[in-house]
Order: structure tokens, then C-alpha cells, then sequence
């Protein structure tokens, strides 16, 4: 690749972010104005009809600063750092908070191209590097202007991101394959036991602490975020559990020296809850389905056994998750912004849950199981379109995506599709 490093500001007409209205007098609106926040740029994009707060006119032109346009690129910039998506052509009036930069090109990069780059390794590490960490990572505004991107000439830079493109389209087919049959287990949960919290099939209420045999709390290790190694133990993230299902890699790795203060690992059977997250995320579980003796909880994930004479781990997980539940789980939390809340574990101990018969329990254990291959096969799949797409992603801005070696290795190692 024939490229020059420069910054990332050279590149920009305006590099800003936005305000939490609340700051400077103002409120949030029920409708009006999409307010954008980190969790509304994912995969890529910017999704502005999900999770969305709304302001009114007059607040939008108070916030004239991060008014956002068609096509502005998004970074999220405080708790998750690194996430980036374009804004829509056909998007309406948006605007954001705090947790958001809006990076307004100049004409001299493709966007697509630098969407990819911001989301690749290199600058991974460059925002990692300089991240201010307190009670919640963030980047300012000077640091994002001040990474360094390779820039090749124009017609490079689109082919790059042609391909890209193509190799993220085959991970959003497994992703939507996933999702879909995340639907298929709600459909026959609610087939099965109703809502949980209208309980139309008046199925008996127990208490969560009547259910659960123990619970414990994790401890939060500093580590670095890179790929563990066979035998290296690694303190989980939040992020392993809010998908609802359980994804070891979302990790960091813990130095060799540092000396363990608590040790509390996943081990088949566990239910895992996070105890503290964003508003909407409060409360997310997964099941674990095998014993991972080389990763710790951290202090924001309980595990969790329950006693399996009154309910079913398959059933307990799922009733957690039901949005119902998870609605009353986030009313019982408490927070002062929205990037992290916060439900006690008495609380916690105190919600209602419907529990019906075992015998019914373990039915729905038995289709939940057979769902679970299916998914372990589609998460293989995607597991291996990940790391393509991480070697094209490599390649594509150190200069060897075009070579020959680079394709004979990537066909050496297959894919499957």
C-alpha cells in the first residue's frame, strides 16, 4: 500500500461531541429530536430507532455544537471506546451526548474507509494507548484528532473498504442467523409460560432468593485487552454476558505478577448476572454450559447456582431475561447518568419470579439444549468469519492485502461460510 500517516484532524472540517441536556438547564423530550448515545452505534452503524432519547427544538438548537449530519461519523468515546458507524444519508435531525464524537471528513479520506479504520487494530491500540481512565474510560476530543492513519490514494481506499464490506456482510448473516434463533426460544418460552410478569397462566411466585442456592460476586483485575493464550488467566468484561449468551473472549488478560484477591470462575451450570451496566443492559444473563477454570468474574458479574430440585438453570436464565423482568430489573436499579446503573444484590434477592412445574421446567431444559448445538455451530461460523475479517482488516492497513502471500495463507486456512 502506497500511503502516507497523517492525523486524523487533517482529515476533518470538525471533529466535536455532544452534551447531556440535564448539564445546562434543559430536559429530554418524549418525542422530537433523535439524542444518540455510544449504545446506538454498533456493527458499524449508527442506529437512531433503537435505544434512542428524544429533545425538543429548542434544545437541539441549544446544542448546536453536536448537531449531527447525514453522513457525520460517529465514535464512541467514553465507556466502550472505538465503536464507529456513519450516519445515514436519509437520517432526521440527531443529535448526542458526551460519550459521542462526531467526525466531519473533508473530502480527502473515503468514509467508509476510515469507518473500517477506526474500528481496526491499529487504532484500537492507539485509542487504548490513550485513553484517560477514572471511573469510566474516555478519549478527548485532542486525542482522537491526534491519531495517525495510513492514508493510500482514493481508489485504494474504496476497494479496501469494497472488501470490507463484503467480509462484515458475511459476519451480519450469522448474526442475523443467531438472532433469529434467539427468537425462536422466546417464542417458546411465552408459548410455554406466558409472561412472566402478567403470569396469565398463574403459575406460583417465588422470591429469587427462594430459588438460588448460592450467589457471589467476582473481583476486577487490571489486564490488558489482547487475545488470551492457552493457560492465561483473564478477568471477563461486562460485555461477555449482555448478548445473553455466553462469550468467553470478551476478556482481558491479567499479568502474570499481579496477585489474585478473589477467584470466582464460570462452571457449567452458573447462571451469570450483571449486576451493573447501562439502564437498558442492567440484568443481562447468560447460562454457562462449561466449566472455564482460566477466567474470573469480575466484580460487576455475579454467578449464580440454583437449587435444581425447584427450577431448571435453562428456565431461571430465561426468566431473567424476559423483557418484562428485565423492565422491573431496571426499575429496581439505581444510577445518576446513563452509563452505568447499579441493581443490589438484596434487591435482587427480593424479585418475584413465576416458577413453574420442574417437570414442565425440564421440557423446555431439553428443547433450549437442542437449540444450543445449533447455535454453538453457528457461533464456530462466526467465530472463523471474525478472524478473517480481522486479517483482511490487518492487511488491508499495513499494506499487504493486494500481495499474493497473503491470499494463499487466507485460502490455506479456510472458512466456513
Amino acid at each position: 500500500m502506497n500511503c502516507e500517516l497523517t492525523h486524523l484532524s487533517n482529515l476533518c472540517k470538525v471533529i466535536t461531541k455532544g452534551t447531556t441536556p440535564t448539564t445546562i438547564g434543559f430536559d429530554f423530550s418524549e418525542k422530537g429530536i433523535g439524542f444518540l448515545r455510544a449504545q446506538n452505534i454498533n456493527d458499524g452503524k449508527v442506529d437512531y430507532n433503537r435505544n434512542t432519547l428524544f429533545i425538543d427544538e429548542q434544545t437541539h438548537k441549544a446544542l448546536s455544537r453536536s448537531q449531527i449530519l447525514p453522513g457525520d461519523i460517529l465514535l464512541s468515546i467514553a465507556g466502550t471506546i472505538g465503536r464507529a458507524g456513519i450516519v445515514p444519508d436519509n437520517s432526521p435531525e440527531l443529535n448526542c451526548n458526551q460519550a459521542v464524537a462526531i467526525v466531519r471528513t473533508n473530502g480527502k479520506v473515503f468514509r467508509p474507509f476510515l469507518r473500517h479504520w477506526l474500528e481496526s487494530l491499529d487504532a484500537q491500540k492507539q485509542m487504548r494507548g490513550a485513553m484517560v481512565t477514572g471511573t469510566i474510560s474516555n478519549l478527548s476530543l485532542t486525542q482522537v484528532g491526534n491519531l495517525q492513519i495510513p492514508l493510500p490514494p482514493m481508489e485504494e481506499q474504496q476497494q479496501i473498504a469494497d472488501i470490507l464490506d463484503r467480509a462484515e456482510a458475511l459476519r451480519a448473516k450469522r448474526k442475523t442467523a443467531l438472532a433469529q434463533l434467539d427468537e425462536i426460544t422466546q417464542s417458546i418460552f411465552i408459548e410455554m409460560f406466558g409472561d412472566p410478569v402478567k403470569n396469565p397462566k398463574n403459575w406460583n411466585l417465588i422470591k429469587v432468593q427462594d430459588v438460588m442456592s448460592q450467589i457471589e460476586a467476582g473481583w476486577s483485575a487490571n489486564g490488558e485487552y489482547r487475545p488470551r493464550e492457552e493457560n492465561e488467566y483473564a478477568v471477563l468484561k461486562v460485555s461477555a454476558v449482555t448478548q445473553g449468551v455466553f462469550l468467553p473472549e470478551e476478556c482481558k488478560v491479567i499479568n502474570n505478577d499481579i496477585e489474585f484477591k478473589k477467584v470466582v470462575t464460570p462452571e457449567k451450570g452458573d447462571v451469570l448476572f450483571s449486576r451493573a451496566n447501562t439502564l437498558e443492559l442492567v440484568g443481562a444473563s447468560c447460562l454457562i454450559r462449561e466449566n472455564y477454570p482460566y477466567l474470573l468474574l469480575p466484580d460487576k458479574l455475579w454467578k449464580i447456582r440454583v437449587n435444581e430440585e425447584k427450577i431448571c438453570p435453562e428456565y431461571f436464565k430465561f426468566v431473567l431475561s424476559y423483557p418484562t423482568v428485565r423492565h422491573e430489573i431496571s426499575k429496581l436499579s439505581t444510577g445518576t447518568s446513563g452509563s452505568m446503573y447499579n441493581i443490589s444484590m438484596e434487591k435482587f434477592r427480593q424479585i418475584d419470579i413465576t416458577v413453574p412445574p420442574i417437570e414442565i421446567q425440564k421440557k423446555f431444559s431439553i428443547i433450549i439444549g437442542k437449540i444450543d448445538k445449533i447455535r454453538k455451530s453457528h457461533q464456530q461460523s462466526l467465530l472463523e468469519l471474525n478472524n478473517l475479517f480481522d486479517s483482511l482488516s490487518h492487511a488491508a492497513f499495513t499494506g499487504k492485502l493486494f500481495s499474493h502471500q497473503f491470499f494463499e495463507q487466507e485460502i490455506e486456512n479456510g472458512v466456513k461460510i
